[in-house]
Order: structure tokens, then C-alpha cells, then sequence
């Protein structure tokens, strides 16, 4: 925006404040008009902030403001008005944008504000306008509370938001082109601010009490006051430099030099002796180019050494979801007595402040990760001095600090937690030096300590799970029950006069559901009440309910007799009313606690107990992909790391491939990407700790390849502890399962995994956990396959024949079975071996029930069809083996449960509907055909197969899904359940075939007339004494087979 294309009304009101004269400024009669007008132009302009870009290219500050303030101060409404409209310029222009904005032309703006701000920073670097700051301020806080006008406290606020402005503006170091040791215009506003006395005024509002209101304002202006300095340039201002300083320097420069004289030397090798007027081409055999052809290079052979596939093509752009956390701002050298002003600032700040401030806004503060970090770098680094005193009082103190450090698992661990946890687009690399360097010291500390130290016992909490039982049962609501328990109301109600005193609210005035939808929550309050034997209580609810809800007579007329209100409040006892989704869950539990076995809900607790600490395997956890993979990104800035940095990466890599024998964790082609890259680099000289790892692990890796023809392809992977020990020591079957297989039957498990930890055979527990692929185990992602061999078969049938007639058929199978299943697997073999028809043969046997039922004989057909019912309620799933229990989650073995479900033939779907068709379910029946068959037809006329949502768009169709009947229902279908808080629906699964989906809508029609019921009944019955009589017949053969064997 150009001056001449300035706005007339806007140049019209800025030419009104006045002029410049030399170095005098000549207001007009209408400047406090004027300045307002601008203030109310501010308040109204558009997204480009066209108005403050107009006002910046005019230069209204550097021309008119500051001079107003500077001359005009005791006008004292036009100072404030200036004031107030220089807070609004200054203010920064991610405020004003909101963010760094993506389109162009915005950003175009951005930027034109951005340098509007930074001339204003320049024209603010001036003595006379913070005197004039400084002494308003002076003035205003001189006065006391009681004389204080709130017009005092806003100028007060103002001219603290206008200096936190000013400092806030970011640098421009392309303009500005100021080196180290020179002074930037951020340094001249800083030497303004001191000669002026302002930073005086700072300390002061940072230690009186009476000032507290101003606190953040005050942190934040003393935080961007040392935006760019270092604690180091600050604490070293003023003093000579130290000989290990002036060593540090000179090495840097001699490592620069070095650099330098290898890149001229290497230059002059890929110089000719004479010129060629003709290059030449050349065929490089062995590097193919886009075809089968070897690759002509065009060029000198000198250059050839540079060449790679990539030259000439576009730079791949990085979405911005990936790209690397930019860093928060350089670090620069300011001039020498701006760093003795700062550190006379520090100092004084210190002492009389920093308590009292911090005090003051360090509550509800969340400070940043990095931060967090740097305090724990800084008490390590405390205590790592005081190990060096030489006073034993002091070095006492540190040895106590390290053992609380070191007893305590939270600040054991925390290295571990964080390097696991770091990502490399949200936390800057700054972030990941400070982690490394302080992961370095902690090791070397540690390392100290545990020397000359036995059994040292740390700290350790464990997470064990308690079982907690159920919730009791609901009281009783049989029919002789409810019978009771009206003769009871009924009595205490006839009591009672016509006219009941107390006045109940049947309704929810706080809740988000209409009055007119709480109708039926009242009436269950009512029959709640009844319940709960509280007659008064729902006779009142009841009357209260009739004031509210009179329409229909639903709770009565206005002229009913108390006989009919008794008679209807029986009514309503022995109804069956429509609860809530919640209350229906607990009830279906309820109703299926009738099972042999009560299921229990895990709780978590901490258990804290004492181990003896081992350095070494401690240090065996950072051998993690995840934990090495930091090191490695950190380790590509070679050279632009300190040389302690670099020193802290190779101590780490060293500890893994040396001393835990693990350098194959490091056989990954990036890293040798990066070593390559060190060793070619021409001042490698300067690297020579990364230099001697590096060729340490080409060497072992060399040696490697030679006995494993896979290592290269292993090249292309991270592994893990698991695959580096496959990598180096081959590719066996996993040993475990045949040690554990030559071993006496009489020791368990967990006898051996723990005698092999005790004698140091291996590392721990986790190491020995069963494969997830074996010769009897196929693993996939969310189904859990277990195949059964031939022989395993077998001894399952001879188990079975042999404590069929027992008490514990399942419980006595279990002991005696050499294979290990969990409970589960078992009973879905023997059901699949056709041993026995369903789940509840294999229950407990108990004194109460008779003998016939589990064979079907002497049943009625309500009997057979509660059976019926039961079996299809899951047997609870009892895991014998720990490591069992870490292999497999819930998620797994609900999954298996559904795919289960899916397999029954819709044969007992047909019978299950036919017998217990959903009371008032016909409309989400027909729902749920139509989404079957609608589904179908889009598999078959698209030939796709993906997951489809039963979404319910009615209110009944909703209170079906959330019916536990009608999820059976789902279940049987094969449909699958929400799998976490993600997902919302049920869904229709893809691997259901268009077949099975129009046989299971088939299964869902309502038509069977009760002779079609009983022909099911019938069919039924045959089928499985037919498969009871083949299982025998099987047995038998099994058997004969057996002996002859």
C-alpha cells in the first residue's frame, strides 16, 4: 500500500494532528479528535488490516505519536488517547491475523505489518521516549490506592502493554546485518530502557506486594527482555576469559580451518591439468538407469563421486503434519554493556524478586516439557558439582540427593519415558539436545554410584489387578412378591386423608430432555416408589404428575375417587414400564448371574515393594528402536552439534554395541548413511570418537554378512531385542517350546521361566513369553486361531470319555490336558467335535438339578427353550497361564466370541426367533431384514466388501440396538460391536458373504405359525441326538483305532 493510495478520510484525519517543524511539533486544535477518529478506524477494519497498514506506511508513530508524548505530556487526555492508540499498533500480528495465514495474499499482508512493526521498534530505540515513560509511570505509582483513579490503573496497564509490544516485535537480522558483540536495535531498546530507569520501575512492580495485579505483565516483559541471551554470555560478561574457554575457541576455529583447507584441496584434485574441449561420455557399469541400460554420465569424472538419481528433480514437499519443529529463536552475542546491564538486572532480579513473583503466578502455570527438563538437567548438574568439592560435608549431601534420585522409580525412568515419547514435529531439536546431553549426565551419575555398591535396592510399583465382586442383585419382582408388597402400601394408603400435604416435583427442571418426553420417568418414580414400599411418596408423585401431565388421563382424571387412585397405583406396580439404556443393562446382567460361574471386574491397584538395582540391566532397556531412533536424528547434525553433544550420541551407541553386545541393533541402513556421511566428510578429524564407532560397526557388520546372507536385507529394518538375537545367532524355531516340552511334567511353567531368570539364562520374564507363531499357533491381527494336532484330538476325547459322568467334566479335562488352552478353546472343540450339544453339559454338576435335563430326556418344551437360551451365554474364560494372559487382550477374545457367533447355522436364529420373538421388535426386525438385503445387493452388483453401520434413524430402532435381546440377536447374525469409544454403531461385517447375508435375512421373518414352531422343535431335536450318536460312534472307532495303534 502506497501513501498516495492511501484512503482520503484516513490521510484527511492524520494530516489534522499536526506537523513537524525541525525538531518541533505543532499539534492542530482538533489532535485529540483526530487521534480518536484513528482509534475508531482500528476498531472497524477488515481481515487485511487495511487501516494499519496505511497507518504504518504514513509513519504516524515515528512522525506524530512519539512527538505528541514527547512535547505534549501535560496534555494529559491527549497523552492517553497517543498511548491507547499506540498499544493498538504495536500489537503483534499473529494477534491481529490470529495465525500465520496460508493464503498468499494474506500473507503478504502478514509480513507488510510485520515490517510496520519492526520500524516502529527502531523509532521506540530513543532515551527521551522511555523518560517520558518512565517518569509517567513514576508518577502514577506514587500515588496510593485511595487517590488511584481506575483511568490511572488503565494508563498503567497500557504502558506496560506498550513496552511488552515493542520488545515483542521479532528481529530482522537480514536488515539489520548486525554480527556478534554489535549492537541490534533490540539492544539499544534494552540500553534505552536501562538509562532511562524504567527497568528500576520493573523491580519494583516485581517485589511490591500492592502490585501484584501487574505480575504478568512484568514476567512477561522481563522474559523478552533476555529473549536472545544465553546464561552462559551473560554469567561470563565482564570477567576474563578462562584458558578452557580460550582451548574451546581455538579448537572450533581450527576445526573450521581444517574444513576449509579439505574442501580447497578437494576442489583442486577435480581441477584438469588442461583444459578438454571435449568432455567425453562415459558408461557406468552396474548403476542401471531408468531402463535396463547402464547409466552414460555426461560430465567430468572428477564430479562423478557427487552424482546421485536425484539431481534435477523436484524437491518433494513436506506436508506440514511432518515437518520438524522450528526452533523458538537464534541465540546471539549482544554488545558488552547491554550483557553487564542484564546481568546486573539478573543478579538484582534474584535477590529481592524472583521469590515473590513466582509466588504469585506459579499457580495454575503449566510450564512447557522443555522447561521441565532444563530444571531436572540443572539439579543434576547441582549435585554432579557438589560430588566435586572438597568439603566431605558437602559431597555427604550429594550422595544423600543421588540416592533419593536414584531410589525413586519416577526419576529413574523419566529418561526412558521421554526419549520413547519424543516426536520430532511437535518438540524442537534444541528440546532433543538438552534430553540427550541430560540422559548422558544421569548415566554417568548413576554409573558413579552403583561402583563399589552391593546389593543397592531401589524402588519399584507394580500394577497387580484385583478382582472386586458384582453389584447385589435388584430386589425380587416376582408376582407373590409385588402381591406382598401391595397388601402392604395398600394399608399404609388407606390411612391417609383425600387430601395429601406434601408437594413432590415429578419432573427434572435441570435436565436437557422436553417436560413432555419425562412423562414416563415420572410413572417409573412412581412404580419405584411402590417398590421400595413408600406409599405416601408415590401417591404424591402420583398427584403431582396429574397436575403436570393432565391431558389423556395417563395418571388419572381431575375428579378421581381414591379407589381408582389405589386401583391405578396397582396398575402401575404390576406394569412393566420402559427404563432407561443403563437400567436395562444392569437387569440383563442380573438375569444372567444364573450361570455356574459369576463374572468379576478387574481393578487396578499399585503395589510399591523393593529389588536390588542392576546397572547393566538397567541399561539394557534403553536397547529399544524407539529409544535409539532420537540418538540417530540428533547424530544428522553432526556438525552443527557441540562436541559434548556428539561426545553424549557416541557414549550412548558405544554403551549398546560394546558393552551389551547389541551392535546389530544399530545394522540399519540410515545409520550407516550417516556414518558414511562422517567418514567422508573432510574435517573427519574432528569427529574421531563418531569416526572409530563407525568403522567398529562396518567391521562388525562385515563379519556378520559373512555367516547370514540375510544381513543385508535386515539392513532395511529396525529390530528389536528378539530379531538382533535371530539376526546374529540364526534362525532357529523357537527353543522355548522344546525345552519346555524334554522337561519333567511335574514342574509348571512358571517354576522353569523363573529358575531360568534366577540362574541368569536370561534376561527376564518378557523373554520367554510364548511366540505368537509356533507349530500349533496360527496368529492374526484381531482373531486368535488355535489349531489342535491329531494326537492332541485324540487325547481330548480319551479325557472326555474318561470323566464324562464326573462332577467337574471341564475342570477335570483342564488338569489332565498336556496341550495348554484356556477354558474357552476347550469347550469350542469339544462342541465341534460333536462330544457334547452344548455349553452346559460341561458345567458343575450340583444336587438341585436333575439328572435328565442335560441330555434333553424328560424336558417340556419350556425347559428345552430356556436351555436353550443359556447356552447361547458364554462361558467364562479362565486362563491358565500367565503369559497366556499378556498374549491375549480382550479385544482378541471378543473378537474370537463374534466369529464364533457368525459360524452357528441360522438354524437356531430361526428357532430363537420363532420362540422368542422381541415383544414390539417387528418394526426393527423388518429394519434390520431390509439393511441385510440392501447390503447384499450392493456386494453383489459392486463386487466390494466393506464394514457397513446399522445406523438407526427412528426412536425405536435406537432402543432396539440398545436392547441386550435384540444385540443376541446382532451377535447370532454375526454382526460386530462397537470396538472402542470411536465407533458408535454396530456394523455389518465385510467377510460376511452375499449368500449368508439373504439367508440371515430369510431367518428373520416373522411368519411361523406355531406348527412351524414345533416341526423346528422337532428338527432340532433330532439333529443333535443324530450328532450326539455319530460323536459315540466316533468315539468308539477312536477308540478301537487307539488300542490297535
Amino acid at each position: 500500500v502506497d501513501l498516495f493510495m492511501m484512503n482520503c478520510e484516513l490521510l484527511a484525519t492524520c494530516s489534522a494532528l499536526g506537523y513537524l517543524e525541525g525538531d518541533t511539533y505543532h499539534k492542530e486544535a482538533d489532535c485529540l479528535e483526530s487521534v480518536k477518529d484513528l482509534i475508531r478506524y482500528l476498531r472497524h477494519e477488515d481481515d487485511a488490516r487495511d487501516v494499519r497498514q496505511q497507518l504504518g506506511e504514513s509513519q504516524i508513530v515515528q512522525n506524530d505519536l512519539l512527538p505528541i508524548i514527547i512535547q505534549h505530556r501535560q496534555d494529559k487526555a491527549l497523552f492517553d488517547a497517543c498511548i491507547r492508540l499506540m498499544v493498538n499498533l504495536t500489537q503483534p500480528a499473529m494477534l491481529c491475523f490470529g495465525k500465520v495465514p496460508d493464503d498468499p495474499v494474506f500473507r503478504h499482508h502478514f509480513l507488510q505489518v510485520t515490517s510496520h512493526l519492526q520500524a516502529y521498534k527502531e523509532a521506540f530505540a530513543s532515551e527521551s521516549v522511555f523518560c517520558i515513560l518512565s517518569e509517567t509511570l513514576y508518577n502514577l505509582l506514587q500515588l496510593d490506592w485511595e487517590q488511584r483513579q481506575e483511568e490511572d490503573n488503565l494508563l498503567i496497564e497500557r504502558i506496560l502493554l506498550l513496552v511488552r509490544n515493542v520488545l515483542h516485535v521479532p528481529a530482522n537480522p537480514s536488515e539489520e546485518k548486525k554480527v556478534d558483540d554489535d549492537a541490534s536495535v533490540h539492544d539499544q531498546v534494552l540500553w534505552a530502557i536501562h538509562m532511562s530507569g524504567f527497568d528500576d520501575l520493573i523491580k519494583f512492580l516485581a517485589s511490591a506486594q500492592s502490585e501484584q495485579q501487574w505480575s504478568m505483565h512484568v514476567l512477561e516483559i522481563i522474559s523478552l527482555m533476555f529473549r536472545d541471551q544465553t546464561p552462559e554470555a551473560l554469567v561470563s560478561a565482564g570477567h576474563a576469559r578462562s584458558a578452557e574457554e580460550k582451548k574451546k575457541d581455538s579448537n572450533e576455529l581450527e576445526a573450521l580451518r581444517q574444513k576449509e583447507h579439505a574442501e580447497k584441496h578437494s576442489r583442486t584434485l577435480q581441477r584438469g591439468t588442461r583444459h578438454s574441449r571435449f568432455g567425453g561420455s562415459f558408461v557406468v557399469q552396474g548403476l542401471k538407469a531408468i531402463g535396463d541400460k547402464d547409466v552414460i554420465y555426461h560430465r567430468n569424472l572428477q564430479n562423478f563421486k557427487n552424482y546421485t538419481h536425484d539431481i534435477g528433480k523436484a524437491v518433494r514437499r513436506v506436508p506440514k503434519r511432518h515437518r520438524k519443529a522450528q526452533e523458538s529463536g537464534e541465540k546471539r552475542r549482544s554488545a558488552l554493556n547491554v550483557r553487564l546491564f542484564l546481568r546486573e538486572f539478573c543478579v538484582d532480579f534474584l535477590e529481592n524478586c524472583y521469590n515473590r513473583l513466582m509466588y504469585l503466578v506459579k499457580v495454575g502455570r503449566c510450564y512447557v516439557m522443555h522447561l521441565a527438563l532444563k530444571a531436572y538437567q540443572e539439579l543434576l548438574l547441582t549435585v554432579n558439582e557438589m560430588d566435586r568439592s572438597q568439603d566431605e560435608s558437602i559431597r555427604q549431601s550429594s550422595s544423600v540427593i543421588k540416592s533419593n534420585i536414584f531410589y525413586l522409580m519416577e526419576y529413574r525412568e523419566i529418561f526412558l519415558t521421554l526419549l520413547r515419547k519424543y516426536d520430532e514435529t511437535k518438540q524442537p531439536q534444541s528440546y532433543l539436545k538438552d534430553l540427550v546431553e541430560s540422559t548422558h549426565l544421569f548415566l554417568r551419575m548413576l554409573e558413579r554410584f552403583c561402583k563399589g555398591r552391593r546389593n543397592l535396592m531401589v524402588q519399584r510399583v507394580k500394577q497387580r489387578k484385583s478382582h472386586g465382586k458384582k453389584k447385589e442383585a435388584a430386589p425380587e419382582t416376582s408376582p407373590e412378591a409385588l402381591e406382598e408388597t401391595w397388601k402392604i402400601v395398600e394399608e399404609e394408603l388407606k390411612g391417609l386423608s383425600e387430601s395429601l400435604t406434601q408437594s413432590l416435583v415429578p419432573f427434572d427442571a435441570t435436565s436437557e430432555t422436553p417436560l413432555e418426553d419425562q412423562r414416563t420417568e415420572a410413572m417409573v418414580r412412581v412404580q419405584d416408589a411402590l417398590l421400595a414400599r413408600m406409599g405416601p411418596e408415590a401417591l404424591g408423585l402420583l398427584r403431582a404428575a396429574r397436575e403436570v401431565w393432565p391431558e389423556g388421563d395417563v395418571f388419572g382424571s381431575a375428579d378421581v375417587e381414591p379407589e381408582e387412585e389405589l386401583e391405578l397405583l396397582k396398575q402401575i406396580l404390576h406394569a412393566k414400564l420402559p427404563r432407561s439404556s443403563q437400567t436395562a443393562v444392569v437387569e440383563e446382567e442380573e438375569e444372567e448371574e444364573d450361570g455356574p460361574e459369576m463374572e468379576e471386574e478387574e481393578l487396578e491397584s499399585v503395589q510399591v515393594s523393593e529389588t536390588e538395582f542392576k546397572f547393566l540391566d538397567f541399561i539394557k532397556r534403553f536397547a529399544n528402536p524407539g529409544i535409539v531412533h532420537p540418538y540417530l536424528l540428533l547424530l544428522k547434525s553432526y556438525s552443527k552439534n557441540t562436541p559434548h553433544t556428539n561426545h553424549c550420541i557416541a557414549r550412548m551407541l558405544h554403551r549398546l554395541a560394546v558393552d551389551l553386545k547389541m551392535d546389530a541393533l544399530l545394522f540399519q541402513l540410515s545409520v550407516f548413511h550417516i556414518f558414511n556421511k562422517i567418514l567422508n566428510d573432510p574435517a573427519a578429524a574432528a569427529y574421531q570418537e563418531l569416526v572409530t564407532l563407525g568403522k567398529y560397526l562396518v567391521k562388525r557388520f562385515v563379519s556378520l554378512a559373512a555367516q547370514n546372507n540375510k544381513a543385508y536385507v535386515e539392513l532395511l529394518f529396525w529390530k528389536n531385542v528378539g530379531a538382533v538375537r535371530e539376526m546374529t545367532e540364526g534362525y532357529t524355531k523357537e527353543w522355548v517350546l522344546f525345552f519346555f516340552q524334554v522337561l519333567n511334567s511335574n514342574r509348571t511353567r512358571r517354576q522353569v521361566v523363573t529358575q531360568l531368570v534366577h540362574m541368569r539364562l536370561v534376561g527376564n520374564a518378557k523373554e520367554l513369553k510364548k511366540p505368537k507363531y509356533n507349530f500349533c499357533h496360527i496368529q492374526r491381527k484381531g482373531t486368535g486361531i488355535v489349531l489342535w494336532t491329531e494326537e492332541q484330538e485324540l487325547e481330548l476325547q480319551m479325557l472326555f470319555e474318561e470323566y464324562r459322568d464326573s462332577d467337574d467334566v471341564l475342570g477335570s479335562i483342564m488338569k489332565k490336558l498336556t496341550a495348554k488352552r484356556s477354558r474357552a478353546r476347550v469347550v469350542d472343540k469339544l462342541l465341534s467335535m460333536g462330544l457334547v450339544s452344548e455349553r452346559r453339559e460341561l458345567y458343575k454338576k450340583r444336587s438341585r438339578s436333575a439328572h435328565g435335563k442335560s441330555t434333553g430326556k424328560g424336558m417340556t418344551e419350556e425347559e428345552f427353550l430356556a436351555e436353550l437360551t443359556q447356552g447361547t451365554q458364554d462361558d467364562p474364560v479362565d486362563r491358565d497361564d500367565e503369559y497366556e494372559q499378556e498374549d491375549e487382550s480382550e479385544e482378541s477374545e471378543a473378537e474370537d466370541l463374534e466369529e464364533q457367533e457368525s459360524e452357528r447355522p441360522l438354524n437356531d436364529i430361526k428357532i430363537w426367533i420363532f420362540f422368542f420373538p422381541p415383544i414390539g421388535m417387528s418394526g426393527p426386525l423388518l429394519w434390520l431384514q431390509n439393511c441385510l438385503n440392501k447390503t447384499a445387493d450392493d456386494r453383489e452388483n459392486d463386487g466390494l466388501s466393506q464394514p457397513v453401520p446399522l445406523a438407526p434413524f427412528t426412536e425405536s430402532n435406537e432402543e432396539a440396538m440398545e436392547n441386550k435381546s435384540f444385540q443376541r440377536l446382532l451377535r447370532k447374525l454375526g454382526m460386530r460391536a462397537p470396538a472402542n469409544e470411536q465407533e458408535s454403531f454396530w456394523r455389518i461385517p465385510a467377510k460376511i458373504s452375499v449368500s449368508q447375508l439373504r439367508s440371515a435375512a430369510a431367518a428373520l421373518k416373522e411368519d411361523a405359525s406355531h406348527e412351524q414352531r414345533a416341526q423346528a422343535l422337532r428338527a432340532l431335536l433330532l439333529a443333535r441326538k443324530r450328532k450326539r450318536y455319530t460323536a459315540e460312534d466316533a468315539g468308539i472307532y477312536g477308540r478301537f483305532i487307539f488300542c490297535l495303534g
